[in-house]
């Protein structure tokens, strides 16, 4: 399939650049591609589908946590350090969702009007019509997925104060005049991109792999051509499963106090139901992957080929990229004395957010925290996540304090600003040594099934408290469960001592924090939120036992609107759309 898509991406690029050339000049018919072609060619119309899926912001780690708390970086240029500075605006957004999901929405409405006249398998009815069912199916999903991020990063109040969405574009060709039309509120928006994704479900089937009998929904066609259309083929594009996911996604958005300005209970309600409908058919909490919170590391991605083995995926992957081979990550992320940039670095306050491995938080009195030793008895994650001074990497002792060499605060260009480097997400056995590089494999993760846990957790409790809720599992039993994963002694103290929905909302903010560290979670999260945007990113000094704690950054950030992103500049201008109020 990669190969594929890199071929029809190259080929639909070409036919971009030359659309707008032979509709101002209207030159005679020669030899080069035109539009006509997708109706005698499947693999060029497919092409118009699959440059939607290049677009989905998820396929790859945009590497955000240098405009939250999370992080700093020691890249000057970097482009979230300026949007955190206080360079963000409707002018400038490095996020660029606005351009990228508006363009796969106009592909995807295009290919819509195209793919029931596509010769698909024109020697087999029957595969043909499920190549349409098929496709058509992805188009819905994918459409209610880039509806999703839209509304994300755009959705917002409009200088009247209600709360708005965005122009509802399911038509083909989009013109000025479309984009012109008013935004939609943000309740019609939602319904819209619900709309989509129920199209998909009634077209996909839950998952994609070769089988021995039909699912639901399939019946009076024969086996083989379900497996041709639908099988091992057709893994990780886009599935029922996949769907489901991100209405869940959708629903915690719609539900949360940016967009929820009520607290409406049924809203919590509803996206507990359907996070709960993706854990119910994975057993619930006993479908938790021992190993998924270390889901990058060797033997996991080992285990993880859909081309060998057991051809399973890992229990924690709900929908990921393909498997690929590089050192980038590392030669990014590596401290300077392992060859590294060490553009990441994790900040002081994301390390305070891990509790001691008593679980307790380190401010609680019951902690055991000692400062003079801040990073012993702590949760097994933080060494897990995060390289401080002292910890063992690649055979070697990464030290960040006064004498560290290259890898101590502030010694070299390339070292830590923060007293801290990157470790989740990056393979230790990498190579970055120019001298022997050696690569290793790494995905991309589209959707974990930890945030799905999460996700209903957050639900849970805002609609039935910690342990309220029509499932035999409740927000309480969740967090138990990722915690106790997580090396949390047992019995968990702290946790069993939550009694209330707000002491519990903080447990479950700051593992969902934990958990999904630098997976471009953090940013969006503080802002549906409502959170303080402006906090201080800390550091750490260390001058043998000493421990200075510093602001190595501050955030600008304005808490009174910036909880919503903008419109960009000359949509504003040129359509005349509304713009988010502040911006």
């Amino acid at each position: 399939m990669i190969m594929k898509l890199t071929y029809i991406h190259y080929l639909f690029l070409g036919m971009l650049f030359l659309l707008p050339a032979c509709s101002l000049l209207e030159p005679e018919n020669d030899n080069h591609s035109t539009l006509s072609r997708v109706y005698d060619d499947p693999n060029f119309a497919e092409g118009l589908l699959l440059r939607a899926y290049t677009f989905i912001p998820t396929n790859d780690y945009r590497f955000d946590e240098p405009a939250t708390d999370d992080a700093v970086t020691n890249d000057y240029a970097n482009s979230y350090l300026r949007l955190a500075s206080g360079e963000w605006s409707a002018l400038y957004d490095p996020q660029n969702i606005w351009t990228n999901c508006n363009r796969a929405i106009i592909y995807i409405n295009e290919f819509l009007t195209v793919v029931n006249d596509v010769p698909w398998k024109w020697t087999d009815d029957e595969v043909n019509d499920l190549y349409v069912r098929k496709m058509t199916g992805e188009s819905y999903a994918l459409r209610g997925l880039f509806k999703y991020f839209l509304l994300r990063n755009h959705g917002g109040i409009g200088v009247d104060g209600t709360m708005l969405g965005l122009q509802i574009l399911d038509d083909f060709p989009v013109g000025q005049d479309d984009f012109a039309k008013p935004r939609a509120s943000f309740p019609e928006y939602v319904k819209s991109a619900y709309d989509d994704f129920n199209q998909a479900l009634g077209y996909l089937p839950l998952d994609y792999g070769d089988r021995t009998s039909l699912p639901a929904g399939f019946d009076g066609i024969s086996l083989d051509s379900y497996n041709t259309v639908f099988g091992d083929y057709s893994q990780q594009r886009m599935s029922g499963r996949h769907v489901k996911a991100m209405m869940a996604r959708l629903a915690l958005l719609e539900a949360s106090p940016a967009f929820n300005p009520t607290n409406d209970v049924k809203l919590w309600e509803k996206a507990a139901e359907y996070h709960a409908e993706l854990l119910d058919e994975i057993g619930g909490v006993s479908g938790l992957d021992p190993k998924g919170h270390l889901f990058y590391e060797k033997v996991q991605v080992d285990n993880a080929y859909l081309t060998s083995g057991d051809k399973k995926d890992l229990p924690e992957m709900l929908w990921r990229r393909p498997i690929y081979s590089n050192r980038a990550r590392e030669e990014n992320n590596f401290p300077p004395s392992l060859f590294g940039n060490g553009r990441i670095n994790p900040s002081q306050n994301l390390v305070d957010a891990f509790p001691m491995k008593n679980g307790y938080p380190i401010d609680h009195p019951d902690s055991q925290y000692d400062p003079n030793s801040p990073y012993s008895g702590r949760d097994q994650r933080l060494s897990n996540y995060i390289i401080y001074d002292g910890s063992k990497y690649k055979g070697a002792t990464i030290r960040t304090g006064v004498g560290g060499g290259v890898n101590a605060l502030d010694s070299v260009v390339n070292s830590t600003r923060t007293g801290y480097y990157l470790k989740k997400l990056l393979r230790e056995d990498v190579n970055a040594n120019p001298s022997s590089v050696q690569d290793q494999q790494h995905y991309n993760t589209h959707i974990r099934y930890t945030e799905i846990f999460l996700g209903y957790a957050e639900a849970a409790n805002e609609a039935w408290g910690p342990d309220g809720g029509p499932h035999n599992y409740s927000a309480r039993n969740v967090i138990a469960a990722i915690r106790k994963r997580a090396g949390i002694m047992q019995p968990d103290t702290y946790l069993n001592g939550i009694t209330d929905k707000n002491t519990m909302r903080q447990l479950i903010h700051n593992e969902r924090r934990i958990e999904l560290c630098f997976e471009s979670f953090r940013f969006w999260d503080l802002r549906r939120w409502k959170k303080d945007l402006t906090e201080d990113v800390k550091g750490v000094r260390i001058n043998g036992g000493n421990y200075t704690y510093f602001t190595v950054e501050q955030r600008v950030f304005d808490n009174q609107y910036m909880h919503y992103g903008p419109i960009p500049y000359n949509d504003v201008v040129k359509f005349g759309i509304i713009q988010n109020s502040g911006w």
